[in-house]
């Protein structure tokens, strides 16, 4: 299934903007709205469309992470990708991209469909749970990632993640040949 872009502006959830609706918009902004109601994240450490860099073959590719989960420090907590299929053969591409963040990688992943959700950690891509009550409630996601960590990669291993993260997104298609708006980057 592929994104498709409407003619009409909806507001963000997390940030107020406006922004163009789309297929798939309407399931990102129920999952923001999720998950700053119901498990307590705070807005402003909640970036939607959150770009993650990674060079491939001598050149800067970007890949969306559809909402990014920050301290308040600026260290990155959790990536949630929304996948439009079966959730288990999105989890190697998101623990991928999750890796490749610099300067540190996420240490948790969240992929869902919207009606199942998988919580992963991205050192190893070991499953830590299903289901909503698996995600973690803001006061506890600090403690949860620490548990989990997720060191940066040495240069060899970060070629090898985004050459894994490039492939898989090749395969997949960009959302609107390459037409997804990206709000914010890694370093």
């Amino acid at each position: 299934m592929h994104e498709v872009f409407f003619e009409r502006v909806i507001t963000d959830y997390l940030t107020g903007a406006s922004i163009q609706d789309s297929t798939y918009e309407d399931l990102r902004q129920g999952l923001a709205r999720m998950l700053v109601e119901e498990k307590g994240y705070p807005r402003h450490l909640l970036r939607p469309k959150y770009a993650v860099r990674a060079q491939v073959d001598g050149r800067e590719e970007a890949f969306s992470v559809d909402i990014a989960a920050f301290a308040e420090d600026g260290t990155p907590l959790l990536a949630l990708f929304f996948c439009p299929g079966e959730v288990g053969t999105f989890v190697r591409e998101s623990v991928a991209a999750a890796r490749v963040h610099q300067p540190q990688p996420f240490p948790l992943v969240l992929v869902t469909d919207s009606m199942r959700i998988l919580l992963v950690a991205a050192q190893d891509g070991n499953t830590l749970g299903e289901g909503w009550y698996a995600v973690p409630r803001w006061e506890e996601l600090p403690g949860f990632a620490a548990a989990h960590p997720c060191p940066p990669l040495p240069p060899e291993r970060l070629e090898k993640e985004s050459r894994i993260l490039a492939a898989y997104t090749a395969l997949g298609g960009a959302c609107c040949g390459g037409a997804c708006e990206l709000t914010e980057t890694s370093s």
